[in-house]
Formats: C-alpha cells, sequence, structure tokens
C-alpha cells in the first residue's frame, strides 16, 4: 500500500512537469534522479528512484544513495576550461541512455543517444552554482555510474565530473541488473529523469 501511494504521487509529479512514467510491462523502468536543496558539494546527498513492474506484476521501487552533482576536484579543474563544469539540468531525457562501458571499463548507463542540458559552473569555488543563463546543449558523457569499486564513497571527490554517480557500488550492481533484464524487453534505450526535493513539495 504504501508503495502505491508513493507511486502515485510520483506520478502527478510526473505528468505535471509534462513527462512521461512508464506503467506497460515487466522492466520498463523509470529511471528517477532527485536533487537535493544543498549547494555544498562533494556529498552523496541525491537519491535515484527506480521503479518498474516486475515479471508477476508488482510494482518496485528501488531508493539508491547518489550524487546529481560534480565533485569538488571538477568543479576547481573543469573538464571544458574555458565553459567551466557540467551540472545536470533537471529535465526528462527521453531515450538518451544505453548500456555501455563506462570510460572503456564497466558496463553504466551511458549517454550516447541524445543531447542533454547542463548549467556550466565556472567560478571555481565549492558552491554549486545552477545558473540559468549558463545552460549548454550536448553529449557530454553524463553518464549514470558508480564510485569506489571497492567500497561505499564518502565523499564524491573525482567520481563524477557532472555524472550521476551511486554511492555504493553494491547498490549500482543491482541497478544495472535491472537495466540488463530491462534491455532484454525493451532495447538497449533508457530514459532518466532529473527532478529536484522541491518538487516533492509543490
Amino acid at each position: 500500500m504504501i508503495i502505491e501511494l508513493a507511486i502515485s504521487r510520483l506520478k502527478s509529479i510526473m505528468e505535471r512537469k509534462g513527462y512521461a512514467f512508464f506503467e506497460r510491462g515487466a522492466y520498463n523502468l523509470n529511471i528517477i534522479g532527485f536533487r537535493s536543496e544543498t549547494r555544498i558539494a562533494n556529498r552523496f546527498d541525491d537519491r535515484l528512484v527506480n521503479v518498474f513492474k516486475n515479471e508477476e506484476g508488482d510494482w518496485k521501487w528501488n531508493d539508491y544513495p547518489i550524487t546529481t552533482d560534480a565533485g569538488t576536484y571538477w568543479l576547481k579543474n573543469p573538464m571544458i576550461d574555458e565553459k567551466g563544469c557540467a551540472l545536470l539540468v533537471p529535465n526528462q531525457y527521453r531515450g538518451v541512455y544505453k548500456i555501455d562501458k563506462h570510460n572503456g571499463k564497466y558496463d553504466a548507463l551511458c549517454q550516447r543517444l541524445g543531447d542533454v542540458e547542463v548549467y556550466r559552473d565556472n567560478n571555481r569555488d565549492m558552491v554549486l552554482d545552477f545558473d540559468p543563463t549558463t545552460t549548454d546543449t550536448g553529449r557530454f558523457g553524463i553518464n549514470i555510474h558508480k564510485s569506489n569499486p571497492h567500497r561505499e564513497s564518502k565523499r564524491v571527490d573525482k567520481w563524477s565530473a557532472g555524472c550521476q554517480v551511486f554511492q555504493s557500488n553494491l547498490d549500482f550492481d543491482v541497478f544495472m541488473e535491472d537495466c540488463k533484464k530491462a534491455s532484454k524487453i525493451w532495447g538497449n534505450k533508457f530514459s532518466y529523469t532529473l527532478l529536484t526535493y522541491k518538487d516533492l513539495r509543490i
């Protein structure tokens, strides 16, 4: 009953924003990030939920700690120096992701199939700046991947340059198993939605 109420509320949020919510069939994944309201960098203080029906038609709600923001290393040393560090803009990115090798190393959800929009934070401090006048659109490799492969990470540091990064590699492995099951049914194409905690209060 609790899961059904949570899903009903989530659906209403998605509908209000004009986003798709997938309900047809098993493993039709709704992969949704929630960005916290803090602007202090280097924390795994965001969430990712993966909501879907299993083979029996029962709803599953898997909830994981992640970061939706870059760590302090990349805020101070952006990959694209003249533009600044990338911070994903909240939106629904339909069919943008596929299972592929993150940095050529391991399977993750990688931004290979379409563009995303990012803010560019270029003042080299530890405060996350979500300035709509700095947005940039393109294929920047804003992947969904894990942090430390051996233990749970405590700080973001170099693990994210703008990617959506799991704090726990064990959580990430569970998430990827569901993604691989989904790809066998729906193909290797995934959507990702980024919301904010503020969306939950409206």
